[in-house]
C-alpha cells in the first residue's frame, strides 16, 4: 500500500542562520564567549557555501527550503542597514529559485543584534517597533528580484517563541542569562516570561501587518510554533497554555501555521515527562511519531494551512532517521486523511549544525558535517527521504 501525499506538496529541510552560517556577531555569540559554552564560530560555513548546500538539497529532490535571515547582519547598528548583507540573502534566494526550490524565510530565529540586547531585548516594547522596521526593510528588499519576479512568497516572523521564552526567562539557561550569576537569576522570572511572550505575540502581529502592507499581494505570513502532545489529566490545561495561547492571540494575523514537532509529554499525577522512552534520540528525546497526528488534529480548529516547519532527530549513527521520517509521515498522512490541511514537510535539519547550548555534538542533519574539513557527506537516510520526495509518498 502506498501513502500518497497531496499534489504540489512541499518537501524540504530547514536551517537557521546562527546554527549554520558561521561568523555571526550577536547576543548569542557574546553569550557563548562569556559562559565558556562551545562557540558557534564558523559553524558549517554555510554563509560562504550556500550554493553547495542548495545543490545538495536539489540533488535530494527537495522543492522547498526553510532558512533564516540574521538580523544582526542586516542591522548591526540601530537604523543602519547593511545593503551588502541584504544582497547576500537576495543571492541565496535567487540560487534557490534557480534550482526550483521554494524559499521559506524566517525573520527571527532567536538571535538579537547587540544593540537590541543592550536595550533589554524582547523585555523592551521598543524592540517590537525595531523588529517591525527590520521586517519592513527585508520584505521590501527581498520580495522581488531584479527582473521584478516574486522571490519570497512565505515569511515566518518568529521561531518557537515559547521555547525561547522558557529557556531564557523560566530556566535562565539561554541569553540574556548572565554568566556571572550561574544562569542569571535576575532574568529568571515568570513575570518576565509572560511579558516577553506577550511582546513576541505583539511583534508578530505588527510584523504581519507591515509585511502585508508591501506591494506583494499574495504573500503568506505565519510563525513556526513548537507544539507538544500532552497526555494525562493536566493535558487540557497544558495544551491551552503551551500549544494554543500564542496561536489564539495571533489568530487574526496568520495565513498559515508552521508546526515544529519534537515532543510528547505524558503526565502522571503532578509529574511531567513520565514517558515510556522506548526509543530515544542521541540527546534523550523520546521518539514518539504518533504525537504529530494528535497535534495536527488539534491545529485543525484554526482552519489554516499547516506546514511542518521542523521535525527531526539527533542520530549520529543514522540508525533511526529513515524510520523516524517515515513513521512521522505516516501519522501526518493520517491527519491529512482526517481533513487536516497539511501542505508541506521540512525535516530538521539539512546539515548537522550548532545546537545552541549543546554545541556541535548532536547530529540532526540529513547531511553529515566534518567540522574540521567542512566536507559534507550525504547520509543514507537522506537518500531514503529523497525517494519519498520523488514519489510524493512511500510504500508501507
Amino acid at each position: 500500500m502506498k501513502l500518497e501525499f497531496p499534489k504540489n506538496f512541499l518537501w524540504g529541510a530547514a536551517t537557521s542562520a546562527h546554527q549554520v552560517e558561521g561568523g555571526n556577531h550577536n547576543d548569542w555569540s557574546e553569550w557563548e564567549k562569556a559562559t565558556g559554552n562551545e562557540e558557534s564560530g564558523r559553524a558549517c560555513d554555510h554563509y560562504n557555501r550556500f550554493r553547495e548546500d542548495f545543490d545538495i538539497a536539489k540533488q535530494l529532490g527537495q522543492n522547498t527550503h526553510r532558512f533564516s535571515i540574521e538580523w544582526s547582519r542586516i542591522e548591526p547598528e540601530e537604523g543602519r542597514f547593511d545593503e551588502k548583507e541584504i544582497a547576500h540573502y537576495q543571492e541565496a534566494i535567487n540560487v534557490l529559485r534557480e534550482r526550483g526550490i521554494e524559499p521559506f524565510v524566517t525573520l527571527w530565529h532567536w538571535t538579537l543584534p547587540i544593540w537590541v540586547a543592550k536595550q533589554g531585548g524582547w523585555e523592551n516594547k521598543k524592540t517590537i517597533d525595531d523588529f517591525a522596521r527590520y521586517c519592513d526593510k527585508i520584505v521590501r528588499s527581498l520580495s522581488a528580484d531584479e527582473a521584478g519576479l516574486k522571490s519570497v512568497a512565505y515569511w515566518i516572523t518568529l521561531n518557537e517563541p515559547e521555547i525561547y521564552t522558557m529557556n531564557s526567562y523560566l530556566r535562565g539557561k539561554w541569553p540574556p542569562a548572565s554568566p556571572t550569576s550561574q544562569g542569571g537569576p535576575q532574568k529568571k522570572s515568570f513575570f518576565k516570561f509572560l511579558k516577553v511572550y506577550r511582546n513576541l505575540a505583539n511583534a508578530h502581529k505588527k510584523a504581519y501587518t507591515v509585511i502585508h502592507s508591501t506591494w506583494v499581494s499574495d504573500t503568506q505570513v505565519g510563525i513556526a510554533k513548537n507544539n507538544s502532545y500532552f497526555e494525562g489529566w493536566l493535558a487540557p490545561i497544558l495544551n491551552w497554555g503551551w500549544n494554543n495561547w500564542f496561536l489564539n492571540r495571533i489568530s487574526q494575523h496568520q495565513d498559515f501555521i508552521g508546526l515544529n514537532y519534537y515532543f510528547h509529554n505524558r503526565i502522571k499525577g503532578f509529574k511531567l515527562n513520565q514517558n515510556n522512552n522506548k526509543q530515544v534520540s542521541d540527546i534523550g528525546w523520546e521518539i514518539y511519531p504518533e504525537g504529530i497526528y494528535h497535534v495536527l488534529k488539534d491545529l485543525k480548529k484554526y482552519n489554516k494551512p499547516i506546514y511542518i516547519t521542523e521535525n527531526g532527530v539527533a542520530d549520529a549513527k543514522d540508525i533511526h532517521r529513515e524510520k523516524f521520517i517515515k513513521e512521522h509521515l505516516r501519522w501526518v498522512h493520517k491527519a491529512i486523511s482526517k481533513g487536516v490541511d497539511v501542505r508541506g514537510y521540512f525535516y530538521w535539519s539539512l546539515l548537522d549544525n550548532f545546537e545552541w547550548d549543546k554545541g556541535f555534538w548532536p547530529r540532526f542533519g540529513l547531511v553529515e558535517m566534518d567540522y574540521k574539513t567542512m566536507e559534507r557527506r550525504v547520509r543514507p537516510s537522506a537518500y531514503e527521504y529523497a525517494k519519498i520526495v520523488k514519489e510524493n509518498g512511500f510504500e508501507i
